[in-house]
């Protein structure tokens, strides 16, 4: 099947930092089902609500955006017993964390929600086209204002 979803995958931007280095995703945890709904092409990006992983530093941010390249999921060991699954990614390097909430009222998972969070709460989410869309403008907008930032005078 070839890809043409759109998805928001949720980790600690911890987390993601290491699947952009590496060139993967992994969600859930590391379970095998939740990336057999994700095929290649398909479009990806990460909503991390934290820093680290079950921290209270807050984040609330989107940190990764990303095409899903050919293959399936893959079992990988990580040493004492975990054996997570992962699917390759190519990662967008032009990309920079973008804060979510200047796009709660836009995109149509938290749009009119007051508890916008609770659309995350399963790890894996099939968005929209509009909705990676957005994200991804807001995404590169922030990472040219950040490179217009640094420009010499």
């Amino acid at each position: 099947m070839a890809g043409n979803n759109c998805w928001v995958a949720v980790a600690s931007a911890e987390h993601v930092r290491r699947g952009r280095h590496e060139g993967f995703m992994q969600v859930c945890h590391g379970k095998a089902g939740p990336l057999r709904r994700v095929h290649p092409g398909d479009r990806v990006v990460y909503y991390s609500p934290t820093v680290h992983f079950g921290g209270k530093d807050r984040l609330q941010a989107f940190t990764a955006l990303g095409t899903v390249l050919p293959g399936d999921p893959y079992e990988v060991d990580m040493g004492d017993g975990f054996r997570p699954f992962r699917r390759d990614v190519s990662w967008d390097a032009d990309s920079v964390d973008a804060p979510i909430a200047p796009l709660l009222g836009r995109l149509s998972f938290t749009a009119g929600r007051r508890s916008w969070g609770y659309a995350f709460r399963f790890g894996l989410l099939l968005a929209t086209m509009e909705d990676v869309e957005l994200i991804a403008a807001a995404m590169l907008r922030r990472a040219r204002s950040d490179v217009g930032d640094a420009a010499p005078a």
